[in-house]
């Protein structure tokens, strides 16, 4: 059944009650009968106020009963961009290869593009059992409508009982679209999964209220059970040499047309490296003061070769772009070295680079928190610090 809202107009005596308790004013007369837009969010207030007339109905969809005992298997979405694979695709077979331990099952893997099939290879070559994959010109990188179609349709031929992505932009983006055409859960952003295994129930931890605490979620009675993983947080799998698996190309699957076209894409310019895939990050916060002085942080990254961070604060008052954004609600990195420049060291940043081996924290206040993980602090004026360490670093 699928859902709406519905007036029935011999019912309706145009009284405008349903027109006061709409908290969307989503509703108006025409002809002395009420009228619903797409404002509409379904809330229902119209139809408690209704209730002597009953001239406002609403429907909503309800769910076909699953037997989740066909459901068997992990299976991953295979990201990639430019014909090569996302740097999360290794961490989300990390963690497939893990959850398989308690589940003994296989693991799969779905690709779909154009010119993809040597990732295939690479794919199994991480321990992967069997890759199913859509080779088409009319799949494009960023064709998010034409992919979450073709993923869809794989995955209910397929039935596995857990499907993983990964939370990046498109990851975040074409999941979501994916579990709607399957009428199952979708849990964002999780940083650690495992498997309870009585009812072989996919555990699925995320942080909750902006980080202050630690949610479980479960997806009992709908398949698959579906994920993103943060990036950056799981270990990548490492390749196992000889690995044998399966490739199997969906040829019956036809290719739909695109209802969105994407006509051109931008990479943004920077002269430093990209900060997911950085081994050290300078990151900047609100102690640099003014956007201009970000320019300290872009020298010295790149002197030493790293990516340009910032805090949430720095974001927030538009000194630098959000791509930049360390933390909670931005990038969780785990470089070799994560240097912190007039970063106080909130929860939520801590949350995102606590993980890197190295932290340098400079700081002109010392009881900041971020000197509680830092393994080296400095004391002091960072105007003054980072352009000596620019200055040592380029003379060296």
């Amino acid at each position: 059944m699928d859902s709406g809202i519905k007036v029935i107009k011999e019912k309706c005596v145009g009284c405008g009650l349903c027109i006061k308790a709409c908290p969307y004013a989503a509703i108006r007369l025409v002809d002395k009968i009420a009228v619903i837009d797409e404002k509409c969010t379904f809330c229902g207030a119209c139809v408690d106020v209704c209730k002597k007339f009953k001239a406002i109905v609403i429907t909503r969809r309800t769910f076909k009963g699953q037997k989740i005992e066909n459901y068997k298997g992990i299976c991953l979405y295979a990201e990639h961009r430019h014909n090569k694979l996302s740097s999360v695709v290794p961490e989300i077979i990390g963690v497939a290869r893990e959850l398989k331990k308690d589940l003994d099952v296989p693991i799969s893997a779905i690709l779909v593009g154009h010119n993809i099939q040597p990732l295939a290879d690479e794919i199994i070559s991480y321990g992967v059992d069997e890759v199913f994959f859509i080779d088409n010109e009319r799949i494009g990188d960023f064709a998010e409508d034409v992919q979450a179609g073709l993923v869809a349709e794989i995955l209910i031929e397929i039935k596995p009982e857990i499907f993983l992505g990964g939370g990046t932009v498109i990851g975040r983006s074409l999941l979501p679209r994916v579990a709607a055409k399957l009428l199952t859960g979708l849990t964002a952003d999780c940083t650690e999964l495992s498997i309870e295994t009585g009812e072989r129930l996919l555990k699925q931890t995320r942080p909750a209220f902006g980080g202050n605490i630690m949610a479980t979620i479960l997806c009992k009675n709908h398949r698959p059970q579906m994920a993103t993983v943060r990036h950056k947080v799981m270990k990548a799998a490492d390749r196992i040499d000889g690995y044998v698996g399966k490739i199997t190309e969906m040829t019956h699957i036809p290719v739909p047309g695109a209802e969105l076209e994407v006509l051109e894409f931008v990479p943004e310019k920077t002269d430093t490296v990209n900060l997911a895939e950085a081994d050290i990050i300078i990151s900047g916060g609100r102690g640099l003061k003014d956007p201009k002085n970000f320019k300290l942080i872009e020298d010295l990254a790149r002197a030493i070769g790293g990516a340009v961070g910032a805090s949430r604060a720095a974001v927030d008052a538009d000194w630098i772009a959000y791509s930049h954004q360390v933390g909670q609600t931005g990038k969780t990195v785990n470089p070799t070295v994560y240097i912190a420049c007039g970063i106080s060291g909130a929860i939520q940043h801590l949350a995102g680079m606590k993980a890197s081996d190295i932290i340098i924290a400079i700081n002109s206040d010392p009881d900041a928190p971020i000197f509680d993980i830092a393994h080296y602090g400095i004391v002091g004026d960072l105007f003054d610090i980072i352009p000596e360490m620019t200055k040592q670093i380029v003379n060296k």
